[in-house]
């Protein structure tokens, strides 16, 4: 039996981050196509504050 050629899907993905990819090379440097900046503040708009990184109020 042939193997069936499976064709590369792209993710679905933000509107704002459209076009970004990231890969790590044979040494384990990691590019990316955004820049490092910009990749942060679109997460801290995003993303939802960690609970668990909070300090507790009985903690002092």
């Amino acid at each position: 039996m042939a193997k069936k050629d499976k064709k590369k899907k792209l993710p679905t993905v933000h509107p704002e981050l459209a076009g970004f990819e990231m890969n790590i090379d044979s040494l384990g440097s990691i590019t990316s196509t955004l820049d490092r900046d910009q990749l942060n503040a679109f997460l801290d708009k995003h993303m939802p504050e960690d609970k668990k990184l909070k300090p507790k109020e009985n903690e002092g």
